[in-house]
């Protein structure tokens, strides 16, 4: 019997595994968004209390369930965990889940689960220090370019340079025109160098719909955060948006609603 007979005569115990899965990829996560920014090692020490430096058992390391049981305080100095530690694991987890519905118990869910793992990590550094890493989007466009000479990959290797071309392309005249208009910088490089990675892993056709997707939901959030604290030159990350657009584009390509530049030009009426 075939993997995939056992997943669709089982498809609980699944997404049960993928979701515990993702909730361990999420609390590594969480020591990565937070170290990686500080350049501390994601290896030593181990996890320890920010308030007190107490080393963390493993059983108080348990994604989501220990922060539950202690309540959300350190079990040595009694002092507030940031509820953020479990709610990235549970995001990391949901968004395992949706990778596993999208490509079922095959490899693409294993590639497309890192990919977007590596997007989030990116997404909450590039909220919290308005910085998305290098290592993560340079090291995403190789590797997302390699993975296209797989057999079976939706994404050929011409699909794939074309859209890491682009990527980088389209927001690198973006913001190098508002500089040039505004005599201020608008937009880092960082978002380009992601939208780069996005493009190598997705393929060009996927850019028209991220950028959709991306700008119109940055526009709705950035309006409502810039009059939530009343600072019309609020700096909006956009990393985070142009990764949700990329799992957007995910969940409608991997269901098989093709969207490429030109019918998705026909949906706006351009």
């Amino acid at each position: 019997m075939e993997l995939a007979d056992i997943a669709s005569q089982m498809p609980w115990f699944f997404y049960i595994s993928a979701l515990l899965f993702g909730l361990i990829v999420g609390s590594f996560l969480n020591v990565v968004v937070w170290r990686w920014p500080r350049e501390e090692s994601l290896i030593t020490p181990g996890s320890h209390c920010p308030k007190c430096g107490k080393a963390i058992s493993w059983y108080d390391n348990l994604p989501v369930l220990s922060w539950i049981i202690l309540a959300g305080r350190c079990r040595s100095c009694k002092e507030p965990i940031s509820v953020r530690y479990p709610l990235i694991e549970l995001a990391v987890g949901l968004v395992s889940v949706l990778c596993f519905w999208c490509f079922g118990p095959s490899r693409w869910y294993f590639i497309s689960f890192a990919f977007f793992a590596a997007l989030f990590a990116a997404s909450i550094i590039d909220l919290e220090h308005r910085l998305i890493p290098d290592e993560i989007s340079i090291g995403g466009v190789i590797i997302g370019m390699g993975l296209a000479f797989l057999p079976g990959n939706r994404v050929s290797v011409s699909q794939s340079i074309a859209g890491a071309v682009l990527g980088f392309l389209i927001l690198f005249i973006v913001a190098e025109s508002y500089r040039l208009i505004a005599k201020k910088e608008g937009m880092g490089m960082g978002d380009a160098k992601l939208l780069a990675m996005i493009g190598a892993f997705l393929g060009w056709r996927s850019l028209p719909l991220v950028l959709f997707a991306g700008s119109t939901l940055g526009s709705v959030i950035g309006v409502a955060l810039i009059l939530a604290s009343r600072d019309r030159m609020y700096k909006i990350p956009f990393g985070p948006f142009l990764s949700v657009g990329a799992l957007v584009w995910t969940v409608i390509e991997s269901k098989g609603i093709h969207l490429g530049a030109s019918s998705f030009g026909r949906f706006l009426g351009i």
